[in-house]
């Protein structure tokens, strides 16, 4: 995920902090301060941290349930609004989808049962209070609880919303499990927006936001995957594309971005083996500080991952989510084309309607 970097790995995924997340810190510090002074500040940044932890801990119970069903999550992500454990696939089963959707509020109960048992009481209304230092284990165990009972909520893409998606695909198809989810995750954001409005409450508004969004999100990456089975690399891949070579300098490929509809440009050496790719945004960069005859070597992206013509075109959508372009070769590691998140948009829109009329029935 972009403006997010590594803090370290813990049992087997990288854990990064998104860069917002110390915005988040401060804004919380800041409104303490004006209530409390600097020990309410310093109570409430330690209070926040506390709960992130917590977060972190739910996350990680995804995480490690989904290991059991053979995902694997390469990082966890740290977010203003909470976390996200980005696994490699989703689990193949209904049940087992459950079982990883659960486990995240299961390890909130658990916290939230341990610090009870410890005489911690679940001050729900102590949430509200800036600066609290009275029983911070009781203002930690009402989090846990809120966190636990909130993603509980059937409505995507709160745990709740993935259990309501797996018992649905029970009886329909993934794809109308999960837009009927998203709906319901949509009608929940278009609710606490509503009350964040009414009553003010920035955060909330910022929840409504970010739920609205990644319903949709994960709707269209559903639909998208589903589209997608069946279909090679082959399908997908741009054949017709202008090249660079890594000595061309920059004002080489302005002029080939003027001239062309590419975003993104291979580069190849000789014998057309793939170097790297400079992206657009990586051009623009290097024009508006001036440095037209550098080497294009010294801005491309590399590590730009490769896939036969034959391989599944879900193989480079998982590719994508981390790199620019998925470059398709030959058994000599010449490039033959390759694939953007831009043209395998385009594939979906002009596949999707057809793929509606071949599940339609005939009359």
């Amino acid at each position: 995920m972009t403006w997010s970097f590594p803090i370290g790995r813990l049992l087997g995924s990288e854990l990064r902090v998104h860069a917002t997340f110390f915005l988040l810190l401060a804004w919380v510090a800041a409104a303490a301060f004006s209530q409390g002074g600097a020990a309410a500040a310093l109570a409430d940044t330690v209070f926040v941290l506390a709960i992130f932890a917590c977060v972190i801990a739910h996350e990680y119970g995804h995480a490690l349930m989904a290991r059991r069903y053979g995902i694997a999550t390469p990082d966890i992500t740290l977010l203003p609004i909470g976390g996200m454990a980005r696994m490699e696939r989703l689990p193949e089963r209904p049940m087992h989808e459950v079982a990883v959707a659960l486990a995240g509020p299961a390890v909130n109960v658990a916290i939230w049962a341990l610090l009870v048992a410890f005489g911690a009481t679940t001050q729900i209304t102590a949430l509200a209070e800036p600066g609290s230092g009275a029983d911070v284990l009781g203002r930690v165990a009402a989090v846990n609880l809120f966190l636990a009972l909130f993603n509980l909520i059937p409505a995507f893409p709160m745990d709740g919303g993935r259990v309501l998606r797996a018992l649905l695909a029970l009886r329909l198809d993934r794809v109308q499990a999960t837009r009927i989810a998203a709906t319901a995750g949509q009608i929940a954001a278009f609710l606490f927006g509503f009350f964040g409005l009414t009553s003010g409450n920035l955060i909330l508004l910022l929840i409504a936001v970010f739920i609205f969004l990644a319903a949709q999100a994960e709707s269209n990456e559903v639909a998208s995957r589903d589209i997608a089975r069946g279909l090679s690399v082959r399908d997908a891949m741009i054949t017709s594309f202008e090249r660079l070579a890594p000595s061309d300098p920059m004002h080489v490929a302005a002029q080939t971005l003027i001239r062309t509809t590419q975003h993104e440009f291979p580069v190849l050496d000789g014998a057309g083996r793939l170097q790297g790719f400079l992206t657009r945004a990586a051009l623009f960069q290097a024009m508006a500080e001036g440095q037209n005859t550098r080497p294009v070597a010294e801005a491309m992206t590399t590590d730009i991952p490769t896939l036969p013509l034959t391989a599944p075109l879900n193989h480079a959508l998982d590719a994508l989510a981390e790199a620019p372009a998925v470059a398709a070769t030959d058994a000599a590691g010449h490039v033959l084309g390759y694939i953007t998140r831009e043209n395998v948009g385009e594939l979906m829109v002009l596949r999707a309607p057809r793929q509606g009329a071949a599940r339609r029935p005939a009359s």
